[in-house]
C-alpha cells in the first residue's frame, strides 16, 4: 500500500484555487494529474533483502522488515537519512561522537552510521552522514541480524539493521528537476534521469544528483551537500548485470552540538533556534564509492551471485561541544578539538541459492564474504573557554594544545580489520509452504589490528572466530496471515575507544583522555529471542514482536592505573525486552494511514559490584508512537493533505535514573497538489516540522555512554519545507 508523510499550504494555495480550471482541460491532463498524484504515494513495502536469504515478502520470512520508498524521499526531501528514519515508529535519530554524525536508536540499541548496509554490503555507505537523494528504498530490519548480514563492522546494529538501495532504471523514462527550500534559507536543485536501452531494454541508466546549500531553522547552522550517482544494468534471461558509482560531499558549519551533563542535572531546555555552538566549529565529509553485483542462473531453480564494493572517505573536523557544570544557570565551557579521519574499505560477497522439491520444499543457501577496513586519525584538543547554554560566548579557537596525538594534517593508520565468514541455511517448507523452518550457521572471523595514533607503529592484534546461527518458524494459517518466532545472534567487532570522554565522577572537569583511546576491545556476542505476527490484505499490512535480546555493555570508566584519565571498557550487560507494533491502513479510497509504536525496557545486568543493578539504561525510551495521515482531497483533484505527529516517552539521563528526560510531541503539517503543466506533471510541495516550535530535548543517547554522564540532544525548531518537481 502506498502512504505518504510530508509535513498546509502556503505557495500552494494559488495552485488549489486553479485546480477547478485545471481539471477541465481535457482527459490527458485528467490522467496525468491522476496518476502523479498516485505515484507521489510514499510506499511501505512490507519486505525487503534479508542478506543471505534474499528478496523476500514479509509474511514469508521469521523477521520484522520493511521499505520506504524513494516517493518519501522526493516528498519529505530530508537533508540526512535520519530525517528518512524518522518516519519508523521503532527509531530514534541522535547524534554520536560529539560532532554531526547520526546514529539511531532500534530497539534500544545503538546503530552508528558506520554500520549502515548498501545492497546488501557493508563498510560502502558514507559513515557519518548520508544524502538520501541517491537511493530507491530505505530498509528497517528490526533485530539482531549477525546471521543474515554478518556483523556489523562498526560493532552496532543489535537492535536492528537499516540497508540503502540504490536507484535503479525502471521500465517507464523519467526526466525529472526538482527545486527545494528549507528554512530559514536552505536552497537545493535535483535532477533525475533514467532510460532503458536495446531491442528488449535490456540495458538501464540511471543518472542522478542533488545540491543544497544554506543556513537551516537553527540560527546560524549552516549546511551543504553535493550528491551524484549513476547505475548501470543489464538483464538478459538468466543474467543480470548492475555496476553503481557515487560521490557525496557534505559541509556542516557552525553546528549546534550534543550538550553533555554530568551527575543528573538537566538543564531547562533553550530556545528551539538557538544556537550555542561555536562559530569555528566545523564538519566537511568526501566520500567516493561504488559498487558492482553479477546474478547469473545455472538452472531453473539455482542461482549464483557475487558483488563486491569500496569506499573512500576523507573527513576533516573542528568541533566545540558544550559542557554544563551549572544545570540552574546554564554555565559551562566549550571544548574545542580538531579530528580528521581517512576511511578505507573494501567487501566482497558471494553465494548460490537453491531451491529444490515439491511437496517439501528447500531454499538453500551458501556462501562466503570479507570486508576489509583501514582508519586512520589524529586528534588535537584544544583549550576550552567559559560560555552560557542560553547566553552563548562565541571566541575563536584556542592555538593552546592541551592534549594531542598524531599529525591532523597527515594522520596515521589507527586500526585495520579484516572480517571474513562463510554462511549455509536451509528453508524447508511443508504443506504448500505453509510452514517454513529456517535453520543455518554462520563461522565468522574478526581480526582487529590496532597502531599507535601517534607513530602508526603496530601495537596489538585482537582475533576470535565464533558460530552464529540462527533458527527461524514461520506458520501462515491463511495465506495472507502468519504467525513467526525466532532465535538470532549478532556477533560484533569489539567497539573502538574515543580519545576523550567526560569523567564519570566529576564531569565539571570537561573532556580528559582515554589511556586506550582509539583502540579496540574484543568482539562481543548477543543473543536475541523474538515471537511474533504479520497481516498483509489489500487494505491493511501490518506486524506485531515481541522480544528480547541481551548484549555486553562499553562504556568510560575512571582508569585505576592512571589518574585523570578514563578508560573505554566492557562493563556488565544490558537486557532489552519489548513489543513493537506497525500499521499501514486505507480505510477508504484516497485516505492513507502509517502508525505503530514500541514499548522497551531496558535494563543494566550484571553490573560490577552490582551497582546501578537493574536500573534503566541511558537514552533508551520506555515507549515511542508515529501516526502519519495521508488524505486525497477528493472536491480538489491533485490535491493531497498529510501530517505527521511523533511522540517519545520519558528515558534515562543517567544510568543511577536519578533524572529522565521529559517525554515529548511533535507535530508536522503539510499539503501536495499536483498539475498538468504543458501536458507534463508538475507536483507543488509545502510543509511545517514542529508546527507547534516545541523546545525539548530529543535523546539523551551517547556513543560513549559513562556513569551519570549523559549527552543531550535539542530537537529540531520549527522548520518549513518547499519544492516543486516538474517531470518531463
Amino acid at each position: 500500500m502506498k502512504l505518504h508523510l510530508l509535513p498546509l499550504p502556503a505557495f500552494a494555495i494559488a495552485a488549489v484555487i486553479a485546480a477547478p480550471a485545471q481539471a477541465q482541460e481535457g482527459t490527458s491532463q485528467e490522467v496525468i494529474v491522476v496518476s502523479a498524484q498516485r505515484a507521489n504515494q510514499t510506499e511501505v513495502i512490507a519486505g525487503g533483502t534479508l542478506g543471505v536469504l534474499g528478496a523476500k515478502d514479509a509474511l514469508d520470512v521469521p523477521f520484522v522488515v520493511r521499505t520506504f520508498d524513494e516517493s518519501l524521499i522526493l516528498n519529505q526531501q530530508p537533508l540526512t537519512l535520519g530525517e528518512v528514519l524518522e518516519n519508523d515508529p521503532s527509531i530514534r535519530t541522535t547524534y554520536a561522537f560529539g560532532n554531526a554524525a547520526e546514529q539511531f536508536v532500534i530497539r534500544g540499541f545503538p546503530l552508528y552510521g558506520d554500520d549502515i548496509g548498501m545492497n546488501g554490503l557493508y563498510g560502502i555507505s558514507p559513515r557519518q552522514l548520508i544524502a538520501p537523494e541517491l537511493y530507491s528504498g530505505v530498509q528497517v530490519l528490526n533485530g539482531a541480524n549477525a546471521f543474515l548480514n554478518g556483523a556489523a563492522p562498526g560493532g552496532t546494529g543489535i537492535g536492528g539493521n537499516v540497508s540503502l538501495q540504490l536507484k535503479r532504471a525502471g521500465d517507464s523514462p523519467l526526466t525529472r528537476v526538482t527545486a527545494s527550500y528549507l528554512s530559514d534559507g536552505h536552497f537545493g536543485g535535483s535532477a533525475d534521469i533514467a532510460r532503458r536501452f536495446g531491442e528488449n531494454d535490456q540495458f538501464g541508466v540511471r543518472v542522478n544528483g542533488a545540491y543544497r546549500s544554506g543556513d537551516v531553522a537553527v540560527n546560524d547552522e549552516f549546511r551543504r551537500t553535493i550528491v551524484g550517482g549513476a547505475s548501470f544494468d543489464w538483464t538478459t534471461d538468466n543474467l543480470r548485470v548492475t555496476l553503481d558509482g557515487a560521490y557525496q560531499r557534505y559541509e556542516v558549519n557552525h553546528l549546534r552540538p550534543q550538550v553533555v551533563i554530568g551527575n543528573g542535572a538537566i538543564p531547562e531546555v533553550p530556545e528551539a533556534d538557538l544556537n550555542y555552538g561555536p562559530s569555528f566549529a566545523r564538519t566537511e565529509l568526501q566520500d567516493i564509492f561504488g559498487l558492482a553485483r553479477i546474478e547469473y542462473d545455472v538452472a531453473d531453480n539455482a542461482m549464483l551471485y557475487v558483488s563486491g564494493g569500496a569506499l573512500d572517505g576523507n573527513e576533516e573536523g573542528t568541533y566545540g561541544g558544550i559542557t554544563i557544570t551549572d544545570a540552574e544557570t546554564g554555565a559551562g565551557t566549550i571544548g574545542p578539538s580538531i579530528i580528521p579521519a581517512r576511511i578505507n574499505n573494501e567487501a566482497v560477497e558471494a553465494g548460490l541459492r537453491v531451491k529444490l522439491g515439491e511437496a517439501v520444499t528447500h531454499e538453500i543457501n551458501f556462501g562466503g564474504n570479507i570486508n576489509w577496513q583501514q582508519f586512520r586519525t589524529a586528534f588535537d584538543f584544544r583549550a576550552g573557554y567559559d560560555t552560557n547554554l542560553y547566553d552563548p560566548v562565541d571566541a575563536p579557537i584556542s592555538p593552546v594544545s592541551t592534549f594531542a596525538s598524531g599529525d591532523v594534517d597527515d594522520p596515521k593508520l589507527n586500526s585495520r580489520s579484516v572480517q571474513l565468514s562463510a554462511f549455509a541455511s536451509d528453508t524447508i517448507g511443508f504443506w504448500d509452504d505453509r510452514i517454513m523452518l529456517t535453520g543455518g550457521l554462520r563461522l565468522q572471523e574478526i581480526t582487529q589490528k590496532n597502531y599507535d595514533v601517534a607513530t602508526g607503529d603496530f601495537t596489538g592484534r585482537l582475533s576470535t572466530s565464533a558460530i552464529t546461527p540462527v533458527v527461524g518458524l514461520v506458520v501462515k494459517p491463511t495465506e495472507r496471515i502468519s504467525l513467526f518466532a525466532n532465535r538470532i545472534e549478532g556477533l560484533q567487532p569489539g567497539a573502538r575507544a574515543p580519545v576523550s570522554g567526560i569523567d564519570p565522577d566529576n564531569p565539571g572537569s570537561g573532556e580528559l583522555p582515554v589511556t586506550n583511546g582509539g583502540q579496540a576491545l574484543a568482539p562481543a556476542r548477543s543473543v536475541q529471542y523474538e515471537v511474533g505476527g504479520k497481516i498483509g490484505l489489500d487494505r491493511v499490512q501490518a506486524s506485531l514482536a515481541l522480544f528480547t535480546i541481551e548484549q555486553p555493555s562499553s562504556y568510560l570508566a575512571v582508569d585505576p592505573d592512571v589518574p585523570g584519565q578514563l578508560r573505554f571498557g566492557r562493563y556488565g550487560e544490558q537486557r532489552n525486552r519489548g513489543i513493537e507494533l506497525f500499521f499501514t491502513v486505507q480505510p477508504t479510497d484516497g485516505l492513507r494511514l502509517i502508525a505503530g509504536g514500541s514499548v522497551v525496557d531496558a535494563k543494566l545486568k550484571r553490573t560490577p559490584g552490582r551497582v546501578n543493578e537493574g536500573n534503566d539504561a541511558l537514552g533508551v525510551p520506555d515507549y515511542t508512537l508515529n501516526a502519519n495521515v495521508e488524505w486525497d482531497v477528493p472536491f480538489v483533484p491533485g490535491f493531497t493533505l498529510t501530517g505527521r505527529a511523533i511522540h517519545t516517552g520519558e528515558q534515562a539521563a543517567n544510568v543511577t535514573n536519578t533524572s529522565y528526560l521529559d517525554d515529548w510531541t511533535t507535530l508536522d503539517l503539510g499539503a501536495r497538489y499536483v498539475l498538468a503543466a504543458g501536458g507534463a506533471p508538475l507536483t507543488l510541495r509545502f510543509g511545517v516540522d514542529n508546527v507547534t516550535d516545541e523546545r525539548f530535548w530529543s535523546s539523551s543517547y551517547s556513543a560513549f555512554a559513562s556513569g551519570d554522564t549523559a549527552r543531550l540532544l535539542q530537537g529540531r525548531p520549527r522548520t518549513f519545507r518547499g519544492s516543486v518537481s516538474v517531470d518531463f
